[in-house]
């Protein structure tokens, strides 16, 4: 079945009791079983949307930012230790292999006692990693292409593309770029990032944060606006509002999200949630 599942809508890397999780992506597609990014319960969504860790096949990163790496790392082991005998292919900008050595370092003790009490295939053995940037992806079954968004003071951030029997695009996180919407163009899915700019004082508030993150969230950030604006120019099917911020307040509701989408765009828009499956 090919379908897209929001596993974490989250815009962040907090959690909070019964809200949202961090952003991570599962997309089925001819065959693939593809994550894009990590946050923090990965593993708990991919198992939640029915599938089996052991069949994990590709994972793509956006950008190192923790909402969206922190958990590649225990994803990958999890799979291993539930009993994953094929490789995995991990796809992310330059700092991801160090990540990886990083993590595989501090699992090193565990890592040796379960090959060598357990029999298992040494995981180093079942991992790929390839650091890409601007571009196409050699990537079996369906064709991907990268693109670099800004997302300051991130080096390098991307958006992913995936073509197959659907287009997917996922813009990663981003300012308003509008290169992006010739990079999506003609997307049955465009999957973006969405921040609501009444909610911004409110995100300040929670996090204790002073000028320096308003300032990042305003230099960094699509206001849903401007993503409706992308999917507009892009001519997309259907626009999924991801990465929200904020995600959780009760003040804001699915009217704020898409009256403000609806003002720029008539196309179909709809607000990401924590399990949200769209078939293709």
């Amino acid at each position: 079945m090919n379908r897209l599942v929001l596993l974490g809508v989250k815009g962040g890397p907090s959690v909070r009791a019964r809200g949202a999780m961090p952003t991570s992506s599962l997309l089925e597609l001819d065959g693939r079983r593809i994550v894009v990014d990590c946050g923090l319960g990965v593993t708990r969504g991919l198992v939640e949307a029915g599938v089996s860790l052991r069949e994990l096949d590709a994972i793509f990163i956006t950008h190192l930012h923790s909402d969206h790496l922190l958990e590649l790392g225990p994803l990958v082991h999890t799979a291993w230790v539930t009993g994953l005998q094929t490789s995995v292919h991990i796809y992310g900008p330059t700092g991801t292999r160090a990540y990886w050595d990083g993590f595989m370092a501090s699992m090193a003790y565990d890592n040796h006692l379960r090959v060598v009490d357990d029999g298992r295939v040494p995981l180093e053995t079942l991992v790929q990693i390839t650091e890409v940037d601007a571009g196409p992806i050699i990537f079996n079954g369906l064709q991907v292409h990268a693109l670099r968004v800004k997302h300051p003071p991130v080096d390098c951030a991307l958006a992913y593309r995936f073509d197959g029997s659907r287009s997917i695009t996922f813009s990663g996180d981003t300012t308003y770029f509008p290169p992006l919407a010739t990079f999506a163009k003609g997307s049955d899915i465009l999957v973006h990032e969405a921040m609501l700019p009444e909610g911004i004082e409110v995100i300040l508030q929670k996090t204790g944060g002073g000028e320096k993150l308003r300032a990042h969230l305003h230099a960094s950030h699509t206001v849903v606006d401007d993503a409706a604006k992308i999917a507009r120019e892009a001519g997309v099917g259907h626009l999924v509002l991801n990465h929200l911020v904020p995600v959780d307040d009760p003040r804001f509701g699915p009217a704020d999200w898409l009256g403000r989408a609806a003002s720029v765009w008539d196309g179909p828009v709809t607000l990401g949630h924590d399990g949200l499956e769209i078939a293709l």
